[in-house]
C-alpha cells in the first residue's frame, strides 16, 4: 500500500534533541501527550526517521546489494500502534522490507534475526522492539537487533546522527507541501508462536522429550499487562502444567494493576500473594518487554536480585563446574561466598547495565576465562548457550527444566529442589539504596555533574585510605566499593543521570548507620550533593 505524508507542517528538531534520546544501548523518549513538565519528544516524524536511520545503518553494516529485511514488535503501551506505523513508514522510506509481528517480547525479536524458516520470513537482517520497559504509560523506546545481538552505545549514536539528517529531508519534503507517497509493504507474522514453541521443546528436552513434562505442576504467571501473558498457553499449557490464578495476562499500556518491574516491591507482592492464594508450585513474573523475569516459591519466597542470580549460578554450575558468573556491582558479598565457597565457581563482580554486564562475560570467553552466565540484579539474564541474549522467559525455562529433570530423576518435586538449591546463601539483614542528586544549578567542579560527581568518588576513596576500619575492595571495575563494620557499601556515578547511588548492605542496623556515617563524613564538603536521604538515614 501507498502512504502519504501528514499536510500538517513538521516542527524543527535539533540534531542535539535527536541525541538526547540515547538511553545507553537504546533509544527512549515522550510518545504521549499530556503528562505535565514532559513534552513529546519521540513523535511520528522522528520515529520515521529513527527507523530509516537504523536502515541505513544496516545497509552499511551489511554493504548488501539485496534488499534487507528488518522485524518489527512492540509491547503493550498505549502509543504502539502509531509507532509501528511510524517505523514501518522510515524502513519503507529507505527500501527495506517491513515484517510487523505485532505484540511481542524484546528477546523473541533477537530471535528472529537466528530463526532459519522462510514461512515466517526468517531470519531477518534486523529487528526492532518498541518498548521502553518499565517506565511510565507516556513513554516509549526501541531497542534493536542484528544476528550478532543487540547494538552498542556507539552504535545508537551512529543511528540518531543519520536520524537527525533524514529528518531534515522529510520536514523539508513537508514544507514544499509535497504529498510524498512511500510504497508501504507489509507483511504481518505470528512470530510469537515459534519463539513459544522452542522454549516448549527445551523443557520437553531437559525432561527426556516428555510430552507434558509439567503435568501436576502449579504455576502461576503475573505479566503485569505487558507483553509476558503468552507464557501461560503458549508454553506452560503445551507442557502440561496448571495455570489457575495467573494475573494481568491481558495487554493495557496504562498498567493499571502494578508497575510490570520484578525489582518493584508492590509488583513482588502481587505475584507472592496470587502464589499462596492459589497454593500454587511456583510464581513467574515478567517485565513489560519480558526481558526480565523473576519467580516466588510455593511458600511465598522470591527469587529476585542476589537470591534469583544465586539460583541461576547453581544451575548454570552444575552443567559447567568451575564457570565464572559475571554479574553487577551491587550484588552482595555473600552472593560472592556461596558463588566460589559453596558452588566452586567464580564470581566477577562488573560494572551496572546489563549490556556491560554481557559485554565482559563475552570479552571474558574471548581471553580464554570460561564465562557461562551474565546476570544483573534488576533480572537481566543471558546465558551463552542462549547467544548472550537477556531473556527472562528463557530464564524461567531454566527453573522449569530443573523441576521437570528432577521429577523425572526421582530427586523430588514442586519448588523445593529450587529452594534447596540457595540453601546457604547468606543474606544481609539490612539492604538499602539512597539516591545523592547532584544539583546541576550549583557550581559544580569542572563544570559537569559527571567531574563533579568523580571528584566525590576520589574524595571518598582518599577518605578511606586512611581509616584502618574500612577496606577498599581489591578488584572493583565500578564506583567505590568498601568493607567494614561486617558489612559493605558502594558508592558509584549513575550511568546515565546526575545521581550518585550508595548502596549499604550490613548484618545490623547499627552497622549501616555507621557504614552511612563515614560516607557522609567524607562527602559532606561536596555543597552541589544532595545528602538528605544520607543524614536521614544516619540520624533514623
Amino acid at each position: 500500500m501507498a502512504a502519504a505524508s501528514s499536510a500538517t507542517a513538521i516542527p524543527f528538531v535539533e540534531k542535539s534533541d535527536f541525541l538526547k534520546l540515547q538511553n545507553g544501548s537504546d533509544i527512549r523518549g515522550v510518545a504521549v501527550d499530556g503528562v505535565e513538565g514532559e513534552p513529546l519528544t519521540l513523535t511520528e516524524p522522528v520515529t520515521e526517521a529513527i527507523a530509516a536511520g537504523f536502515a541505513g545503518w544496516l545497509k552499511k553494516k551489511y554493504d548488501s546489494s539485496k534488499r534487507l529485511r528488518v522485524s518489527i514488535g512492540h509491547d503493550s503501551r498505549i502509543s504502539a500502534q502509531k509507532l509501528q506505523d511510524a517505523v514501518s513508514q522510515g524502513l519503507a522510506r529507505a527500501g527495506v522490507e517491513v515484517i510487523q509481528y505485532g505484540l511481542a517480547s524484546t528477546p523473541a525479536m533477537f530471535n528472529s534475526t537466528l530463526t532459519v524458516d522462510e514461512e515466517f520470513s526468517c531470519p531477518v537482517d534486523g529487528s526492532i522492539m518498541i518498548t521502553a520497559s518499565h517506565l511510565p504509560y507516556n513513554r516509549n523506546g526501541f531497542k534493536f537487533f542484528t544476528r550478532a545481538g543487540g547494538l552498542g552505545k556507539p552504535d545508537i549514536k551512529d543511528i540518531l546522527e543519520r536520524a537527525a539528517e533524514i529528518y531534515k529531508n522529510i520536514a523539508n519534503e513537508d514544507s514544499k507541501g509535497a504529498e510524498t507517497a512511500v510504497s508501504l509493504s507489509v507483511k504481518r507474522v505470528d512470530y510469537m508462536s515459534i519463539y513459544a514453541s522452542n522454549l516448549v521443546a527445551a523443557v520437553r528436552r531437559a525432561a527426556g522429550n516428555i510430552e507434558k513434562p509439567l503435568e501436576g505442576f502449579h504455576i502461576v504467571v503475573d505479566a503485569g499487562n505487558g507483553a509476558g501473558g503468552f507464557f501461560v498457553g503458549k508454553v506452560l499449557e503445551p507442557l502440561g502444567a496448571i495455570t489457575s490464578g495467573s494475573q494481568f495476562l491481558e495487554p493495557d499500556g496504562l498498567f493499571p494493576n502494578h508497575i510490570p518491574n520484578p525489582e518493584d516491591k508492590t509488583a513482588m507482592k502481587a505475584i507472592t500473594k496470587a502464589v499462596l492464594d492459589n497454593r500454587a508450585d511456583l510464581g513467574i513474573i515478567f517485565d513489560t518487554d519480558v526481558d526480565r523475569s523473576a519467580a516466588v516459591d510455593s511458600s511465598g519466597r522470591e527469587f529476585n536480585r542476589n537470591r534469583l542470580i544465586a539460583l541461576m549460578s547453581a544451575i548454570v554450575l552444575e552443567e559447567h563446574p568451575g564457570t565464572t558468573i559475571v554479574t553487577d556491582s551491587v550484588t552482595s558479598d555473600g552472593l560472592t561466598t556461596f558463588i566460589e565457597k559453596k558452588l566452586g565457581g567464580k564470581h566477577h563482580r562488573f560494572k551496572r547495565g546489563y549490556k556491560n554486564v554481557i559485554d565482559e562475560a563475552i570479552r571474558l570467553n574471548s581471553v580464554g576465562e570460561e564465562a557461562h552466565l551474565a546476570i544483573e540484579t534488576s533480572g537481566h539474564g543471558a546465558l551463552k548457550e542462549n547467544h548472550w541474549l537477556d531473556d527472562g522467559a528463557y530464564l524461567m525455562v531454566k527453573l522449569l527444566n530443573k523441576l521437570a529433570s528432577a521429577r523425572t530423576s526421582g530427586q523430588g518435586s514442586g519448588s523445593k529442589v529450587l529452594t534447596d538449591m540457595v540453601e546457604g546463601l547468606e543474606e544481609p539483614a539490612v539492604a538499602v539504596e539512597l539516591r545523592l542528586k547532584i544539583d546541576n544549578q550549583s557550581d559544580l567542579i569542572g563544570g559537569s555533574f559527571r567531574d563533579y560527581g568523580e571528584a566525590v568518588l576520589k574524595q571518598l576513596e582518599n577518605t578511606v585510605d586512611s581509616d584502618a576500619k574500612l577496606l577498599k575492595a581489591p578488584v572493583n571495575y565500578e564506583g567505590v566499593r568498601v568493607s567494614g563494620y561486617g558489612g559493605w557499601f558502594l558508592l558509584r556515578l549513575s550511568l546515565h543521570d546526575p545521581v550518585l547511588p550508595l548502596n549499604i548492605e550490613a548484618p545490623s542496623n547499627e552497622a549501616a548507620v555507621k557504614l552511612a556515617h563515614d560516607v557522609l563524613n567524607a562527602v559532606k564538603e561536596f555543597t552541589a550533593l544532595d545528602t538528605s536521604a544520607l543524614t536521614k538515614f544516619v540520624g533514623a
